[in-house]
């Protein structure tokens, strides 16, 4: 594979991921509703050591996630930008939001998940699998 790459909305924070995704999903959830602003967050989950951070600007964020386990969002204190997420549900990956990739053109989330939230007017967009909440 070959290395895909991104960064913030004002460069400071910048990455690297040396894997293919574990995961391509949709997170309709009403935490990633409002970490991002939108009607959802596109994501991909990667290896913890396929990916590599750079920059001093990151924040850290924790809370609980839905499967009451800690959840860690990583957003650039300069311009606001979440980067990445780790999940105590999900050790040994970080989730990385796929609008901070330099090339997401070839990005194509195959899973939605906490449908049970979806705003009303976010229609299905191509074959994926859906979920009411997180799968097992």
């Amino acid at each position: 594979m070959r290395k895909k790459t991104g960064h913030c909305l004002c460069g400071s924070v910048s990455y690297e991921i040396n894997s293919p995704p574990v995961f391509s999903i949709t997170c309709h959830c009403t935490d990633c509703q409002k970490a991002t602003g939108s009607a959802f967050s596109i994501n991909i989950g990667v290896p913890d050591d396929a990916f590599s951070v750079f920059g001093n600007t990151l924040t850290k964020y924790a809370d609980t996630g839905d499967s009451g386990k800690e959840l860690r969002h990583y957003f650039c204190n300069q311009c606001g930008s979440p980067v990445f997420n780790e999940a105590d549900a999900m050790p040994g990956l970080k989730v990385v939001k796929a609008g901070t990739l330099d090339d997401p053109t070839s990005f194509k989330p195959d899973t939605n998940i906490f449908c049970s939230s979806r705003m009303e007017w976010v229609t299905k967009a191509g074959e994926t699998a859906d979920f009411d909440k997180m799968p097992t």
